[in-house]
């Protein structure tokens, strides 16, 4: 071979690759077969291994990272993602239209409409530069993401390159989202390793982009459709006069764009879409619960503008919640990790939305006796948003003619521990005050392991009851004794197995990543540990007041009501709960265990002084990246300087913090003359406010 065969077949390989991916990630028509595939893939792979001079980042050989990332970066966005108002009926559509034709000034003229299906998945934000990826962030708030760009290189219907795309920076906006039976696998999967499955696709596309480690990510077969584009210049994006157009474009460039768009002249052409797709939603191969309706003239959507929530030229149609009737076999009622005892239908299962329905959420007891819901009864029941199973309403007679049976009664007793169940005469919820109630504890380790709190990914409601049932965790600190050889020895069994696959295994490495989880999370926060433990009223933003006052656990439990009341956005209410929680030996013990086994018991955040900070009474806004500092770290040293740290800019903004990339903000602030600091003068001002 000569010196630049080499090169020429790399590059001949990186094409064919290309043209495969978007063939089946982006058309679903794939040309070849997965074996043939794989063979183009690991040629190139080789061919890579034996030139790495060759090797550049918009290679498919590169998408799959092996390390994971240390963390996600908060990033902000070039122009706010806004939500979408919604519409439920044909008529709310109609209002929309009139609105936009009025801010439009048209009269009874007939406005250009795209719908597009409404994807149910995570949304996204795809920046290219020079016609390459060089950045994916998540909505967030709305004003700033994470950082993902790590795991979305891994989706194979993301191109690293766009075909034939611009050279100047675009960002183009989509979802990321999961197929139908690419959850399904996903959570047979969970299910033979002992972990909780998820909810539903949205939930299990979200935990997956937040996932850390890159690899796994590749594994879970995550997909992408792209919506929107927006320019560098925020006017019109490059030379396209309708959104139509840019579908098209975008499609050109080799990016996925959802096929089943239409447009539209008119509101009618958009209700006689939304009507069609009522009925064939569930032909597609991912689950939306909607449709969006955009004008396609893009200077119109200029002239119509924005509220501060929502785009004035867009609004999303919902499909009416599906319904269905089936019996009420039997009313149960759940333990949660407070002891609240709450009731749940037992349903003859029945096909709602494309999915099997058995169970049905019934608030507390009032709201079964305000429904006069019974055992036996036919019941017509509903997905509330598509997600959440309901029961309406009995239907009375039952249509067999079948004679009702008498009210139902809330149990007196705990149907787990069998402890005697009481109700505050200020509650309408029934509770169980047994603290070593087996279900209690379950719920309760649940919520310690949960994102919010601890973050032990792995230790899941599954895993949670298995371990249980093998006596190995009785409480917290038991978390902090298990081994690694304990968990990677240990047999789950699936709770509903689907497969031959689905039988009782060991746990293996997966074990062994638990383990991990469980050790790195002794450095959490201690406003993690505060929330963690449970204490009844005490949530994310209690737990976070708390710890940055008092800096300690033991001053926290040690502290009398009147000075946990005495703290800032701590009542009457929260300050007795902690008390009490103090006051109980059992807790105490159970707190210097987790101690000995090495959790945090320390506040990391600024302390909490009573003289004003330097710069109280100033409000900061930042925009832009700062290269020297990221943007949490910049937020706690002004908080800890006394300032406030706003997200939007106004006349009582006193400083514009100006990184690398900022959006509007900055201009907004000539606009109102408020000052501006790069990040050398920021640094500057605080290093001398902190000397």
């Amino acid at each position: 071979m000569t010196k630049r065969d080499p090169a020429r077949r790399i590059d001949e390989l990186r094409d064919l690759i290309r043209h495969h991916e978007e063939r089946y990630y982006v058309h679903s028509d794939p040309d070849i077969s997965d074996e043939e595939f794989d063979r183009l893939l690991h040629e190139l792979e080789r061919l890579e291994a034996e030139h790495p001079d060759l090797v550049t980042t918009d290679s498919p050989t590169q998408r799959v990272a092996g390390r994971p990332v240390e963390g996600f970066a908060t990033v902000e966005h070039v122009a706010p993602m806004l939500s979408l108002d919604n519409a439920y009926s044909e008529d709310e559509l109609k209002a929309f239209d009139a609105r936009v034709r009025k801010g439009a000034g048209l009269g009874t003229d007939l406005i250009g409409y795209v719908a597009e299906m409404k994807i149910d998945g995570l949304s996204i934000a795809l920046t290219y530069g020079n016609g390459s990826l060089i950045r994916a962030t998540t909505r967030g708030d709305g004003q700033r993401g994470e950082d993902v760009t790590a795991n979305v290189r891994t989706i194979r219907a993301v191109p690293l390159s766009l075909r034939d795309g611009p050279r100047e920076p675009i960002e183009v906006r989509g979802e990321v989202y999961l197929s139908r039976k690419s959850f399904e696998l996903m959570n047979r999967d969970r299910e033979e390793a002992g972990e909780t499955a998820f909810a539903n696709p949205r939930n299990a596309a979200a935990g997956t982009m937040r996932n850390l480690s890159p690899a796994l990510v590749s594994k879970r077969r995550l997909f992408t459709f792209v919506y929107e584009l927006i320019s560098q210049q925020f006017v019109l994006p490059l030379h396209a006069h309708t959104h139509s157009e840019t579908l098209d474009q975008m499609k050109l460039w080799s990016l996925p764009v959802e096929p089943n768009w239409r447009r539209c002249n008119g509101i009618d052409a958009v209700i006689a879409f939304c009507d069609e797709w009522a009925e064939k939603r569930h032909t597609l191969r991912y689950e939306t619960d909607g449709v969006v309706v955009k004008v396609n003239d893009l200077a119109l959507r200029q002239r119509l503008g924005a509220t501060a929530k929502f785009p004035r030229w867009a609004t999303a149609f919902k499909f009416p919640a599906l319904q269905a009737t089936t019996d009420l076999e039997r009313i149960a009622v759940n333990v949660g990790r407070t002891g609240a005892v709450t009731p749940y239908g037992v349903l003859k299962p029945v096909l709602l939305a494309g999915t099997t329905v058995s169970m049905a959420t019934l608030h507390n007891a009032e709201d079964v006796a305000r429904k006069d819901l019974r055992e036996g009864d036919r019941v017509l029941v509903e997905k509330g948003g598509d997600v959440i199973p309901k029961i309406v309403k009995a239907i009375v007679p039952h249509p067999e003619g079948r004679p009702r049976q008498g009210p139902w009664q809330m149990p007196a007793i705990c149907p787990v521990c069998g402890s005697q169940l009481h109700r505050d005469e200020e509650e309408v919820v029934w509770r169980c005050d047994n603290t070593s109630c087996p279900a209690r504890i379950r719920r309760s380790l649940e919520h310690f392991a949960s994102r919010s709190a601890m973050n032990i990914e792995g230790l899941g409601e599954s895993l949670i009851d298995q371990l249980i049932e093998h006596d190995l965790v009785h409480d917290f600190a038991d978390i902090y004794h298990l081994d690694a050889a304990q968990l990677e020895n240990l047999v789950v069994t699936p709770r509903e197995p689907r497969s031959e696959r689905a039988r009782p295994r060991k746990l293996g490495k997966v074990g062994r990543n638990i383990v991990d989880q469980i050790e790195r999370s002794k450095k959490n926060d201690l406003s993690r540990l505060v929330y963690a433990l449970g204490i009844r009223h005490v949530g994310e933003k209690a737990a976070a007041t708390l710890a940055r006052q008092f800096r300690t656990l033991d001053k926290i439990l040690a502290a009398p009501v009147e000075a946990l009341q005495s703290v800032s956005d701590i009542g009457p209410v929260v300050a007795a709960s902690v008390r009490g929680f103090a006051d109980e030996s059992r807790n105490r013990a159970l707190v210097e265990r987790l101690a000995q086994a090495g959790v945090n018991m320390q506040s990391q955040a600024p302390e909490v002084t009573d003289e004003p900070g330097p710069l109280a009474g100033k409000v900061f806004v930042l925009t832009g990246t700062l290269q020297s500092m990221s943007r949490e770290e910049a937020v706690e040293a002004l908080e800890g300087l006394g300032a406030r740290v706003s997200g939007s800019v106004s006349k009582k903004t006193s400083y514009v913090v100006a990184g690398t990339d900022p959006g509007s903000k900055r201009e907004k602030a000539g606009q109102l003359g408020v000052e501006t600091l790069d990040e050398e003068a920021f640094r500057a001002l605080i290093m001398k406010r902190q000397a």
